[in-house]
């Protein structure tokens, strides 16, 4: 290993960089979004039991807004259960965008990753042929001096692509997944609202 990394280059360093990052934000996110923890199935039937009940205080409110993410959506239409219906659905809208927004966290920097990583892949692969070229002289060609152009170009190429086809498979994962918590706390909010303001149905 320390070997390709001598052979491939300054260029591989940034590389190198990028994939401890890119590990770092991956594992990171597959321990955050666990659905089961973020948006937990049964809380919405838990607070519509409690509003029909009429159990709804602002001790209950507290607690859960620090339950979960699902949780301080709830909370934020709980909390404007007596105003109209616009201003609780409001609430919950904003209280959702904040939390997507979290939700989110990291996902940015993992995707500029998957971007730019082929591309400092491209740039060692440049800098390798500029050395090629350096080599070859009216008087002969060196072969150490190719064959190290040739490590350069090669190996920074291949790391590139190694970085990048990860970063972006779990980018798109990631983004899926995020997306498909975020529309359940949206089903679950908006059956809150119904429950407020259509009891009868």
């Amino acid at each position: 290993m320390l070997s390709m990394i001598a052979a491939a280059g300054w260029p591989i360093w940034p590389l190198i960089c990028a994939s401890i990052i890119a590990l770092a934000i991956i594992g990171e996110r597959i321990w955050s979004l666990n659905r089961s923890e973020l948006a937990p199935s049964g809380l919405c039937a838990e607070i519509e039991d409690a509003v029909g009940k009429g159990k709804v205080n602002e001790q209950m409110i507290e607690a859960l807004a620090h339950h979960s993410p699902l949780g301080r959506v709830l909370a934020a239409g709980v909390r404007n259960m007596n105003a109209p219906r616009e201003v609780m659905k409001d609430a919950i809208e904003d209280a959702g965008r904040v939390e997507a927004y979290a939700l989110e966290r990291y996902l940015a920097t993992l995707g500029t990753i998957a971007s730019v990583s082929p591309l400092l892949g491209l740039l060692g692969t440049v800098i390798g042929m500029v050395d090629i070229f350096g080599a070859l002289t009216p008087q002969g060609s060196s072969p150490a001096i190719l064959a190290q152009g040739i490590s350069v170009a090669l190996y920074n190429t291949a790391m590139g692509l190694i970085v990048a086809i990860p970063s972006l498979i779990f980018y798109r994962y990631f983004r899926q997944k995020v997306a498909g918590i975020v529309l359940d706390m949206e089903t679950q909010a908006v059956r809150l609202v119904e429950v407020v303001h259509c009891p009868q149905g």
